[in-house]
């Protein structure tokens, strides 16, 4: 019997398209576009067209495509240490965990794979820092994630359709209202989850002192404040 051919079976390059819909589970609903290659802030298409690249990878790909100077730290650490798991220590991470605490407000960090994930991070957090307390309070057209924790927490009630029911636990108010936050916070309130402007929810800007007026609210009662600056 002839040896079994190991030749990818996507040889064209105008088989990307329908590869990826034979063999990957749907998510998001696609553009009809297979991109091959970026140079900055361009993106060309396995037909050769080029592109003006206006949404970076929903504002992961904020350095461009190509980067030069990211190529190489990339290439440079994966040929150094790729990776040994957190439960040993390793220079990269703490220099830049240094990096980060004497450069902005916080004291420490905690390094993750995603906003999501971050999130989910931040109510366990919360949760275990409040043993007596579980509510998480968040606000309507909020958007934290779609792991089922972060679902639960975000305010759209279209996303959480087919997955429930929602872990319980949280509670969701007018967006942008002090006071209705204020209303709700009370002694099982953990913590109030908030993006301090809403992206996917509209890019939506708080009028001023609503950020200020939270932090009273979470100061009197107890509940931490989390800020979800993901997008």
């Amino acid at each position: 019997m002839p040896a079994r051919s190991r030749a990818s079976p996507m040889a064209e390059k105008s088989n990307i398209i329908e590869v990826t819909d034979r063999y990957t589970v749907g998510n998001y609903a696609r553009m009809p576009v297979a991109f091959v290659r970026g140079e900055g802030r361009r993106l060309h298409d396995d037909g050769g067209k080029i592109y003006l690249d206006m949404f970076s990878g929903l504002g992961v790909s904020c350095l461009g495509h190509g980067h030069a100077g990211l190529a190489r730290a990339i290439a440079e650490q994966a040929a150094t240490l790729l990776h040994t798991s957190n439960i040993f220590y390793n220079e990269p991470s703490a220099r830049l965990a240094e990096e980060l605490a004497t450069r902005t407000f916080a004291d420490r960090v905690f390094f993750c794979n995603s906003g999501t994930e971050a999130n989910e991070a931040a109510i366990k957090m919360a949760r275990r820092h409040h043993p007596d307390r579980y509510e998480i309070v968040t606000v309507d057209g909020s958007f934290h994630g779609r792991t089922l924790g972060a679902l639960a927490a975000t305010g759209q009630p279209n996303l959480q359709e087919g997955f429930g029911p929602m872990p319980e636990g949280f509670i969701h108010v007018e967006r942008c209202s002090a006071e209705a936050i204020g209303e709700v916070v009370g002694p099982k309130t953990a913590a109030v989850l908030i993006e301090p402007i809403i992206g996917e929810g509209g890019v939506i800007v708080p009028p001023a002192g609503y950020l200020e007026a939270v932090r009273a609210i979470c100061d009197g009662s107890g509940a931490l404040l989390v800020f979800d600056e993901v997008q």
